[in-house]
């Protein structure tokens, strides 16, 4: 197959940079309370973006995952100590950001017997103590599809629980480490089956076809899902998986709507969109 990486980006993925005020306010809260964020440490292009309009995905039980899927730039090895007091910062942080709606989630921590349910409960609690009246979504990892441990995080009453598929079935092995296609699925329905919105995610420009982005909404539905996102896939660094094609947004609008049609409440398909992109929006679905 041609590579079509080589060449130079299109330009619907060039990205505006810009560095005002609630940029440079978010920057000091993360470093001032030690926190992690996905948005740098999954090298985000929607960084500047978000931080601008005052909002941060935060990332719990440390910046080092025990998984080392082909696309994702988070550190990977042995993870340092639970963290017990990081509920508690992370629930501060969110009050001085003023956020009204925040975005959690977290590396896998399959070093921990409970894979880091009891942290997440825990952090989701404590927003909810000194945020009242803040909405949060949560990304969480599989937790292996144990019931008991995502029931733990939905006990707490998250207005979203996402999890992403992050691609089509056929690419899932080549694509994610240790994640399986249908224990997302099975994690996912049992999110949806607590009651709370259950939303999910893929990157296109893997080699997928576009009959398997429709297979992969079918799931998604079937599952009980209610949100879902689709973005452009970017490599990260020369030794991550390839960019195979540049999806066109036209292709992107196809996909949006194609969703929406077969029963989504909400899909943000775009070159730029990611996991928590806009997330605000999805609270009603």
């Amino acid at each position: 197959m041609e590579k079509k990486n080589s060449r130079r980006k299109p330009d619907w993925l060039k990205i505006k940079v810009a560095k005002g005020k609630e940029y440079i306010s978010v920057k000091e809260v993360v470093n001032r309370h030690k926190l992690h964020t996905i948005c740098t440490s999954g090298h985000c292009p929607n960084l500047h973006e978000c931080w601008g309009r005052g909002t941060a995905t935060l990332m719990i039980l440390g910046d080092i995952c025990t998984r080392s899927c082909k696309f994702c730039n988070v550190k990977t090895g042995k993870p340092l100590p639970v963290d017990y007091d990081e509920p508690k910062r992370v629930a501060e942080s969110v009050k001085l950001l003023g956020l009204k709606h925040c975005v959690l989630t977290s590396v896998d921590r399959d070093d921990l017997d409970d894979l880091g349910a009891e942290i997440w409960a825990m952090t989701i609690r404590e927003i909810k103590k000194t945020n009242p009246g803040t909405t949060i979504e949560t990304l969480i990892p599989d937790f292996n599809g144990r019931k008991e441990l995502i029931e733990m995080v939905a006990a707490e009453k998250p207005e979203i629980i996402s999890h992403n598929l992050e691609t089509v079935r056929r690419l899932t092995p080549v694509t994610r480490s240790k994640a399986k296609y249908d224990v997302s699925l099975k994690t996912l329905e049992i999110i949806a089956g607590s009651g709370v919105v259950a939303k999910s995610g893929i990157m296109v420009g893997l080699g997928e076809k576009p009959e398997e982005v429709l297979e992969v909404m079918d799931d998604l539905l079937a599952a009980g899902v209610k949100v879902m996102t689709i973005g452009q896939y970017l490599q990260p660094t020369k030794k991550h998986l390839e960019v195979v094609e540049y999806v066109t947004p036209e292709q992107f609008k196809l996909y949006e709507k194609a969703g929406l049609e077969k029963g989504f409440k909400y899909v943000e398909s775009g070159p730029l969109v990611r996991s928590s992109y806009h997330a605000e929006r999805h609270i009603t679905a």
